[in-house]
């Protein structure tokens, strides 16, 4: 498997169809959804390049199986967007993907990174908290054709630690050794 940090061709069209067929046979999203979908990918591809925005594609055999977008149009604060790994290629790839797009984010100095989602979403959740996100706002929303309840998520960048430096932590706490001074 490989990461790209400029998407293949077809990579966006792979974005919208991974995202219409996993909310479509998990949560009974409907075309309302992939329209929305498309129109807003479409939007963002006609701004590019963009040293502010950036999408990461996993490719696994020739076929994107995993997405990741930041979209800093918005600058000093990005956007998290068009996260979703395929079942089959989960295990460690949401991570490293969102690990990438938070160090292009420090890379870029936002101060803070944000996404929107919804409630029930408990994996995702797991690992957007890992990562320093804290959840800002709920409300019940009908934008996708289906009731969920969207929320907010607000990561503030100087106060959360990179996963790298995480990991590095927990392995050195693991093994006995402390920090370098």
């Amino acid at each position: 498997m490989k990461i790209f940090d400029t998407p293949p061709p077809g990579a966006l069209a792979r974005v919208i169809g991974m995202q219409a067929e996993w909310y479509g046979r998990n949560w009974n999203f409907g075309l309302r959804f992939e329209a929305i979908l498309a129109s807003e990918v479409g939007e963002y591809a006609l701004n590019l390049p963009h040293p502010d925005c950036r999408t990461w594609a996993a490719v696994d055999q020739g076929q994107v199986v995993g997405t990741i977008t930041i979209d800093g149009r918005g600058a000093p604060a990005a956007r998290l967007r068009w996260f979703i790994v395929e079942e089959r290629a989960r295990g460690g790839l949401g991570r490293q993907l969102l690990e990438r797009a938070l160090n292009f984010c420090r890379e870029r100095e936002f101060s803070e990174v944000w996404l929107t989602t919804f409630a029930g979403l408990d994996v995702a959740r797991a690992l957007y908290e890992q990562a320093g996100f804290r959840l800002e706002h709920e409300s019940p929303d009908t934008t996708w054709g289906v009731r969920v309840a969207e929320q907010r998520f607000r990561c503030h960048l100087d106060r959360a630690p990179a996963f790298a430096v995480q990991a590095e932590a927990a392995m050195r706490a693991a093994n006995g050794v402390g920090q370098f001074a």
